[in-house]
C-alpha cells in the first residue's frame, strides 16, 4: 500500500482517494477519472478490503452491494481520505445469455455518494459455462485463454475486444459518471 503517513496528511497538498482494492487497474481507472473530472492531481491508492459479497457476484444488486461495501470498508480502514471508491465487477443473465459489467460507488468525507454502472457485454458460451459452474470470471478467462492474472491487466473486456478497450478505460468512464454528483454539486444536493 502506498498511503501517506497519517501524521503527514495535513501537509499533503493533493486530496487523497482510497480505492477499496489493491488491483492496479482499479486504482489507475479511479486516478484517471478523478484527474479528468476535477482537472487537478489527486493521490490515489488502494487497500484490500472485503466486498461482503461472493467472489463472483451473479446479479446487479449483489454487484452494486459489493461496490458500496468496498467504498465503505475502505472508509473505515482509512477515514482520513477525501473520497473512497468501490469498484465491483459482476455478471447477470437474460434471454440473450450471461453478460458482464461493473458497478462503481464513490463516497466523500461528508457522506455524499455517487454511483454508476459500466456498459455491459455478453460472454462467449465457454466462458459463461465456466462462470455458471462457479469459476470467477477472471479465472475463467485465464483458464480458457491460457493467460495469467488477466483481471489485473486488460480483463475480459480487453481479451474480447482484442485490446481495443482495456479494463482501465472501461472502468474509468463509469468512475467519471459516478463523479457527476461531486462535479455538479448544485444539481445533486
Amino acid at each position: 500500500m502506498n498511503f501517506p503517513k497519517r501524521e503527514n496528511l495535513t501537509a499533503y497538498s493533493n486530496k487523497l482517494i482510497v480505492v477499496g482494492s489493491a488491483n492496479p487497474v482499479k486504482i489507475k481507472s479511479a486516478e484517471e477519472a478523478f484527474n479528468l473530472a476535477f482537472d487537478h492531481p489527486f493521490h490515489v491508492t488502494g487497500i484490500n478490503v472485503p466486498s461482503g459479497v461472493s467472489d463472483q457476484p451473479m446479479n446487479a444488486e449483489e454487484t452494486w452491494e459489493g461496490a458500496r461495501n468496498r467504498a465503505r470498508n475502505a472508509k473505515k480502514a482509512f477515514p482520513e481520505a477525501d473520497y473512497w471508491v468501490g469498484i465491483e465487477g459482476g455478471v447477470d443473465e437474460d434471454e440473450h445469455g450471461l453478460f458482464a459489467f461493473a458497478w462503481i460507488y464513490i463516497e466523500d468525507k461528508n457522506g455524499k455518494s455517487g454511483q454508476a454502472q459500466t456498459g455491459t457485454f455478453y460472454l462467449p458460451a465457454p466462458i459463461a459455462d465456466l462462470v455458471k459452474q462457479g469459476v470467477e470470471l477472471g479465472k475463467a478467462d485465464d483458464q480458457f485463454f491460457s493467460q495469467e492474472n488477466s483481471k489485473q491487466q486488460g480483463g475480459s473486456v480487453g481479451i474480447l475486444t482484442k485490446g481495443k478497450l482495456d479494463r482501465k478505460n472501461y472502468y474509468s468512464q463509469a468512475v467519471l459518471l459516478a463523479l457527476i454528483p461531486f462535479v455538479q454539486k448544485d444539481l445533486y444536493k
